[in-house]
């Protein structure tokens, strides 16, 4: 079998909320708590869920921007450490692409400049073949290599993010987090971007973590989808299986939304309540203060990620018992 190019085991990610007496932390936004997710050579997984699930937290942990509370995260089969001494070699294989081009670029730097500084942070080749490799990857990701000498802010949305494309390809890494790379941008310029993100992919053999909130973005881009809620993962499913068929009640409510011209709409799902806090999260299974389906023991035991299919995981009670069942 395939080894996974990245693997995320029991991850958490607190954060502090105020402090107590003599200074001490007594409440912490428990942003991720708890997942496990595998990412292998070559292949997008998506991962989506409501605003303030987590998602872009798992990213910024990837990439080293934030540090793990707990948990373990390996590449390559590596325990990656996040500090100093290996941050700039961990640059050269993980790479992100940030949702907003407008701060994510200098406005001081020529687009040449930040494109070429990671080279020059890592004492890659001669300012010649720099240049020339900035150059080439301009026209790669649809720009002229004339438009190196301007500023950012002299481009449009959709061409600013193609510079953070470029920036992040440029050091040749194995893995890029998308952190929802298109939702900054106009409605048209969207699927230029998604498509030039899926060539690039099939050219350089890349993996993708594919974070949005947008399903059908996660759907055009992703081989495995992973749903999260209230910082665990719900539902982790190929991407086919898991439009067609989902599981989890909150997969469910959130594929009922999104209209399928081609297809019999599906009875819309409407979720009761607003996403509880992540500082003080339900008891039992997280969801069940908004799910249809909730049954009394719901509000007590904690589902596990079992496995529902194949190639299918879902955190839900009423599976659990039918997977127990069968073994």
């Amino acid at each position: 079998m395939q080894k996974p190019l990245l693997s995320l085991s029991n991850v958490k990610k607190y954060f502090p909320m105020g402090s107590g007496l003599f200074g001490k932390r007594n409440q912490w936004v428990k942003a991720v708590d708890g997942i496990d997710l595998d990412i292998y050579p070559g292949e997008t997984v998506g991962l989506v869920g409501e605003s303030g699930c987590g998602k872009s937290t798992v990213g910024r942990m990837i990439v080293g921007l934030e540090k793990p509370t707990e948990g373990e995260i390996f590449f390559q089969g590596e325990k990656l450490i996040h500090h100093r001494k290996n941050h700039k070699e961990l640059g050269k294989n993980l790479q992100m692409v940030f949702q907003d081009p407008y701060s994510s670029l200098n406005p001081r730097m020529t687009v040449t400049d930040i494109i070429e500084e990671p080279l020059i942070l890592h004492r890659i080749g001669t300012k010649k073949e720099r240049r020339k490799k900035v150059d080439a990857l301009l026209e790669r990701v649809g720009l002229s290599s004339d438009y190196g000498n301007r500023y950012a802010n002299q481009f449009s949305g959709g061409q600013r993010q193609r510079i953070g494309i470029a920036r992040a390809l440029i050091l040749d890494p194995k893995l890029i987090v998308c952190d929802e790379p298109i939702s900054a941008l106009d409605v048209s310029i969207q699927a230029q971007i998604l498509n030039l993100l899926k060539e690039i992919q099939k050219d350089m053999g890349l993996s993708y973590l594919f974070i949005a909130h947008g399903i059908q973005a996660i759907k055009h881009m992703s081989d495995r989808v992973a749903v999260m809620y209230l910082g665990r993962i719900a539902e982790l499913s190929e991407t086919n299986e898991l439009f067609n068929r989902p599981l989890h009640p909150y997969t469910k409510a959130l594929l009922s939304a999104v209209p399928e011209p081609k297809r019999r709409e599906r009875e819309r799902i409407l979720l009761k309540g607003d996403l509880p806090s992540s500082t003080n999260p339900p008891k039992g299974c997280r969801f069940h203060t908004r799910c249809p389906v909730a049954m009394e023991k719901c509000k007590e035991i904690e589902p596990r990620l079992v496995s529902t299919s194949e190639q299918g995981l879902t955190a839900c009670l009423l599976y659990e018992d039918k997977t127990a069942a069968n073994l």
